[in-house]
């Protein structure tokens, strides 16, 4: 009988595995169909506002009224930012999310992306795409496919685990779709929203990728973001020429990261109204649109004309990739909703038509087509951005189907990551959470560690007595506990010390107790986080540490196996999750 109970638990064991397994890819395929008609939808409509409202280029040239060109460059924007500020009352925290929450969101275990809040950062971010600000519409559409995964997740009541694989999922096909680079959204879910390469993970990312990019060629299909004719490496030294200029991308890179967050910094000291600084944006940059138009909007015609011999001048080059990174600083720091990949990639890609240009002009050397440099500026300065190398290469293979162009573009990356990484850190998004108190340098367990506080660990066996007890009372209690030591607590509640009963020992019972407080003995916030709580006890030795709340009161004692085992716990959900065995 002993044996048919204990085998009942394993034989349902692997129902259970597949029940989860079944419902993360029912979760991914769904994620990815939905996902997908939202990014393509996402996309057309921003072409169709930029067409209507006179700020895409073919628009601007159809229309014979100067006048109303030139009112339209100044209002528009100037409109939309008005908007969007005021969008952003609606939405917690009175901003506009993007992929760093969502980051935070699957690194800490928190997942539960509120979906109200997904779909209000999206609209926000099409009035900013849609009235022409200098800003990307990847992560919008990023942050919408997260959230899109999130809500499916709870609607089926799914754990934790598997609401952040929902994440992923929508993430990885918002990437397909606007890509037409399924692979690369499997890695970009994996590289920078999972951060691990899980089994149980893979499976439903991969379904939801494919049925992404399947489901918008089918539904509702929208062009790449550019098309790259046979572009050939005409010299194998050229190779050299790739990584230098990935290292000189990461220099703009940094730059450009750099100028989102100085700016960002800058606006909250301005003394005008959040609600009114996207709108102040907006009419900054309609004023410097009147005399350079290729910095509005998130500058697909310029990433085309930057692939193009002859389409710039070296010095227009400069001037419109320098005006570019300071508009996209000045609208985003300024509160318009938007992405920083979109700007990435026409930065990029006019930084490396202006090496390769001035390289071959000052050393009179025969070089690959200008395209091949502005592929390579192009990914070099986005992979740092966005902390994902692998993915930015393989863009490139799947929407040029060129492999010496994949291998080129896979010269310069190669260094552009490690370089920038030395200076600003990992990513953007990355550098933005550590400036909100999520440092993700130490890894997925120190981030989950960090968001746990002691108060969810603190006991109530500990014992205490009065600071004016005699040493004989204080031993008698330590005793009568079965403890080793015992809190001194005033009768207001505050923590005054720790008296120990190896000490005590020697004591005369009619000592005060207090003259053997140990005065170095060790006590916490309840506030404070686990894993600064497991670093201020490396060297502890005892049974336990006084934790107090924030007025100096003892609010419990926290024990070192507690810590220990809330470590390890940690640890194994982890495992579980990457083998698949949860």
């Amino acid at each position: 009988m002993s044996d048919s109970v204990e085998s009942a638990p394993q034989r349902r064991e692997p129902a259970e595995l597949l029940r989860r397994v079944a419902l993360v890819v029912l979760l991914g395929a769904l994620a990815g169909m939905v996902s997908a008609v939202l990014a393509n939808g996402f996309v057309a409509a921003i072409g169709w506002l930029n067409d209507l409202l006179l700020i895409s280029p073919r628009s601007r040239m159809m229309e014979e009224d100067a006048w109303l060109v030139t009112l339209a460059i100044i209002i528009v924007p100037t409109a939309g930012g008005l908007v969007g500020g005021i969008l952003h009352r609606f939405i917690p925290d009175r901003r506009p999310h993007s992929p760093a929450d969502l980051i935070a969101a699957v690194q800490t275990r928190k997942g539960r992306l509120p979906l109200r809040t997904g779909l209000l950062t999206g609209v926000s971010s099409l009035v900013s795409l849609g009235s022409g600000a200098s800003v990307g519409q990847y992560g919008p559409l990023v942050h919408v496919g997260g959230s899109v995964g999130s809500g499916l997740a709870r609607l089926f009541r799914a754990d934790v685990s598997s609401d952040n694989i929902a994440i992923a999922c929508g993430v990885a096909a918002a990437i397909s779709t606007v890509f037409h680079a399924p692979i690369a959204g499997i890695l970009f879910a994996h590289e920078v929203v999972l951060r691990h390469f899980a089994l149980r993970a893979f499976a439903p990312v991969a379904v939801a990728s494919v049925l992404g990019h399947v489901t918008a060629q089918l539904i509702w299909p929208q062009p790449p973001l550019f098309q790259v004719a046979e572009a050939e490496v005409a010299h194998l030294w050229e190779f050299g020429l790739f990584i230098i200029l990935g290292i000189a991308s990461a220099g703009v890179a940094v730059a450009y990261m750099s100028a989102l967050l100085r700016m960002a910094r800058i606006a909250r000291r301005m003394k005008v109204p959040a609600v009114l600084r996207p709108a102040l944006a907006g009419l900054g940059l309609g004023l410097t649109a009147l005399w350079v138009p290729d910095i509005l909007g998130m500058g697909s015609e310029t990433l085309r004309l930057a692939f193009i011999e002859g389409a710039f001048t070296q010095w227009e080059l400069l001037l419109v990739m320098t005006l570019k990174l300071l508009a996209t600083a000045w609208c985003l720091g300024m509160g318009f909703a938007g992405g920083v990949f979109s700007p990435a990639l026409v930065i990029g890609s006019l930084f490396g038509a202006l090496f390769g240009s001035v390289v071959a002009t000052v050393f009179s050397l025969d070089l690959s087509a200008l395209v091949v440099y502005a592929v390579c500026g192009m990914v070099a300065v986005t992979a740092p951005v966005i902390g994902a190398p692998l993915t930015t290469v393989i863009i490139v293979f799947e929407m040029t189907a060129s492999y010496p162009l994949t291998i080129a573009a896979l010269a310069s990356v190669a260094l552009a990551n490690l370089v920038a990484s030395r200076f600003f850190g990992r990513s953007l998004f990355d550098r933005q959470l550590t400036e909100r108190g999520h440092d993700l340098s130490g890894g997925r367990s120190r981030a989950i560690l960090r968001t746990h506080t002691l108060a969810e660990l603190i006991s109530d066996d500990y014992v205490t007595v009065r600071p004016d007890a005699r040493a004989g009372e204080a031993r008698e209690a330590i005793v009568k506990a079965g403890s080793a030591e015992a809190y001194l607590v005033d009768a207001r509640g505050y923590y005054v010390g720790t008296v120990h009963l190896h000490e005590l020992v020697a004591a005369d019972d009619d000592e005060p107790a207090q003259r053997w407080c140990d005065s170095n003995a060790l006590s916490m916030r309840e506030d404070e986080t686990v894993w600064d709580a497991m670093n201020a006890m490396r060297h502890f030795v005892g049974e336990g540490v006084a934790v107090l709340d924030k007025d100096g009161r003892l609010a419990g004692t926290v024990f070192e196996s507690e810590l220990i085992n809330a470590y390890l716990e940690l640890l194994e959900r982890m495992r579980k999750e990457e083998h698949a065995t949860a």
